[in-house]
């Protein structure tokens, strides 16, 4: 018998503020048009000024507890993913646990930007094979809002707030790919790119910056590099494209998402798309497509599923699992 991470629970939070393409018409040189063919992004959530990403990601967990039945106590650890923590310290995860009411167990955070949610599936993957929790509850949380430059129409139309959860729990597989759960990850970062997409600022600079990007080197990069770690992933998991049910990619842009998709030989209908509701939500993104997935009734027990990310650093990953 093999250990296996097995999902038993998702969940996702949106704040209440929707902003259609058209709001930034009024303040920049752009349209809903231009906005849409170039990202495939018709609308966004931004957080209220007085709702924090912690607040979103206990929202999130809160819903993902309740999919799966368990209580706070019930849970060994918190991973967050998340590069727009409340504070410099303590962690947002801390923060998270004790919104909950949770008193026993450790919290953490991970920072790897846009792939922080595959960062943190593999940290709490390796959590649960090396038998140190048996249940974790993994989030991705962003308030991307905070940091944008509003007179950067590049940038500033492109991002979103939100979380969403996973509730993983430890249960026994075969040890073949038709086991629930996890079934490889694969991780990659090259520092050598920190330009092309960064904030300017920082603690040790004492500013908060705004974020800045390369858009066209983004994309040069984003495609091969996000089918070469999705079939690394795959190969590691012993299934090719042929086996695959979803894809639940990293919502950036459509553009992005469907030169993944031909990259890997995978027609769209295979592919969970979030990206024109929700923008992009950097580390929330992968975990919100998958609990809406979920709630529109497309992921279904048994399903294998590829998600795939790439961020600031630059830092990419994959992982494949069994829904």
């Amino acid at each position: 018998m093999t250990r296996r991470a097995v999902v038993i629970g998702s969940g996702h939070y949106l704040p209440e503020r929707v902003v259609e393409n058209a709001e930034f018409e009024k303040t920049l040189e752009t349209s809903d048009e231009w906005i849409r063919s170039r990202s495939g992004i018709e609308r966004r959530h931004f957080a209220a000024e007085d709702e924090t990403t912690s607040d979103l990601a206990t929202k999130a967990a809160q819903n993902a507890l309740a999919q799966a039945g368990l209580q706070p106590d019930d849970i060994d650890a918190i991973v967050v993913a998340t590069s727009t923590a409340d504070l410099t310290f303590p962690s947002s995860a801390s923060m998270v646990q004790a919104k909950l009411g949770m008193t026993r167990g450790f919290a953490f955070d991970i920072q790897a930007v846009c792939a922080g949610f595959a960062y943190a599936l593999t940290n709490a993957n390796a959590l649960i094979l090396s038998g140190q929790a048996e249940r974790v509850l993994v989030i991705g949380a962003e308030t991307f809002s905070r940091i944008m430059d509003w007179t950067d129409r590049s940038t500033c139309v492109l991002f979103g707030d939100g979380a969403g959860a996973l509730v993983l729990e430890a249960q026994e597989g075969a040890g073949a790919a038709s086991d629930r759960g996890i079934l490889s990850t694969d991780l990659n970062s090259d520092g050598r790119h920190k330009d092309i997409l960064y904030v300017d600022g920082g603690i040790s600079t004492q500013t908060t910056g705004f974020l800045r990007m390369q858009g066209k080197e983004v994309f040069r990069h984003a495609i091969e590099k996000l089918a070469a770690t999705a079939e690394k992933a795959m190969e590691r998991a012993g299934v090719t494209s042929d086996d695959v049910d979803w894809v639940v990619p990293h919502q950036a842009n459509i553009r992005i998402i469907q030169g993944t998709a031909r990259k890997m030989g995978l027609s769209m209908d295979k592919v969970i798309v979030t990206v024109q509701d929700h923008g992009n939500t950097s580390a929330a993104s992968i975990p919100l497509a998958l609990s809406v997935g979920v709630e529109r009734g497309q992921i279904k027990p048994g399903d294998l599923i590829v998600t795939e990310a790439i961020g600031g650093g630059l830092a990419w990953g994959a992982v494949v699992l069994r829904w």
